[in-house]
């Protein structure tokens, strides 16, 4: 909210032709707080607000509300510079394409329900209720989103762009995207998906939502707003549910405490990366503080190969996916929908438009 009022507050300033400075000093404030405000980085007081408002002869709405199209917003919401605003024009045009697939295949996609407002643990039972998941783990997070009316887009972005994941609402055509950077580990991706998923059932309305790798990390979410804490532990519960870790754990492993390698046969199954297990662990009582910071400091890849003769799927180490140039990863629904649709073409005799393109010099 304070990034949107800046960026509002700054463009009420500039249609009355005020420097900062100038305007400052109209409201008895000082250019550094004026500064400060349009950047996002304050949050005025209401009696401040009140006399911005008055001074602009605008309604105190106005600084809250953006009827803009949602991608217009999101460049603003995301601070980019040249290349990372690139980035999300490629995003735009694989969202405007997969529309198109969809219109052209007749296969467009239904909304999943917004719920009302609910705790995050809620929630989580609540959708895994209407989609008939139990307690069993999700092995495949990316292609639900995508059935349940949120399509996920991979895509590679610069680790100086400090993205984690993007989720957008395009209320003209009731169609929801969630951008995972592809270039975090595989583990990760699984946890960012899930958390969209989240702000896609609950806070689809409130605009664009650029959310930094910090919001999937439980040390630091805390310092987030709490839509991003509920997020996080929807997230959690959704791809974990507490009580099919809890009998797992009572089944198999008893009374005993759990060892490392414990961990990675539970984080195996629930198809998550170890580090997420293992903050999972800690946060619901099963796994002692000591314990969690032995196991933490861990190479969990080593030893899971050498228990289990291979990995998951779901390593930590970032330098495995890591691509410098801009690339697109289309999802299977999307390839699926791009396939469908060149039939369609070529049976008319037209020829087909071609696929998003994925390569690693793909500017």
């Amino acid at each position: 909210m304070d990034k949107l009022l800046g960026i509002r507050l700054k463009k009420a300033r500039e249609e009355v032709n005020l420097s900062q400075g100038a305007f400052a000093k109209s409201l008895g404030l000082s250019s550094e707080y004026i500064s400060l405000l349009e950047s996002g980085k304050r949050t005025p007081s209401f009696e401040t607000l009140v006399k911005v408002a008055g001074f602009l002869n605008k309604n105190v709405s106005y600084f809250f509300e953006d009827k803009r199209p949602a991608f217009e917003r999101l460049f603003d919401l995301a601070e980019a510079d040249e290349r990372v605003r690139k980035d999300l024009l490629k995003f735009q045009a694989t969202c405007v394409r997969y529309l198109d697939l969809e219109d052209r295949t007749g296969r467009r996609l239904d909304l999943a329900p917004q719920y009302a407002r609910v705790s995050a643990e809620r929630l989580a039972e609540e959708e895994r209720r209407r989609l008939g998941l139990g307690n069993e783990p999700i092995r495949d997070v990316l292609a639900l989103c995508e059935v349940n009316g949120c399509r996920i887009i991979r895509q590679t972005l610069p680790e100086e762009a400090r993205i984690a994941g993007i989720f957008v609402f395009d209320e003209e055509r009731k169609a929801a995207f969630a951008l995972v950077n592809a270039n975090e580990p595989p583990g990760l991706q699984t946890l960012i998906a899930a958390h969209l998923y989240g702000h896609y059932l609950m806070d689809r309305a409130d605009g664009p939502i650029v959310d930094n790798p910090d919001v999937v990390v439980e040390e630091y979410v805390s310092l987030y707003p709490p839509r991003e804490q509920f997020a996080q532990a929807f997230a959690s519960r959704f791809l974990m549910p507490p009580g099919k870790l809890r009998e797992l754990v009572e089944k198999d492993q008893r009374s005993k405490s759990l060892s490392f390698d414990d961990v990675l046969f539970l984080k195996r199954y629930f198809g998550v990366s170890t580090r997420a297990m293992l903050r999972t662990l800690r946060g619901r009582g099963i796994l002692p503080e000591a314990k969690f910071e032995e196991y933490f400091k861990r190479n969990p890849e080593d030893r899971e190969q050498e228990v289990f003769g291979g990995l998951s799927g779901q390593e930590e180490r970032r330098s495995r996916t890591l691509f410098r140039k801009s690339r697109t990863i289309p999802s299977d629904r999307y390839r699926l929908l791009a396939a469908e649709a060149a039939a369609m073409d070529k049976a008319r005799g037209e020829p087909a438009p071609g696929p998003p393109k994925t390569g690693e010099n793909d500017e």
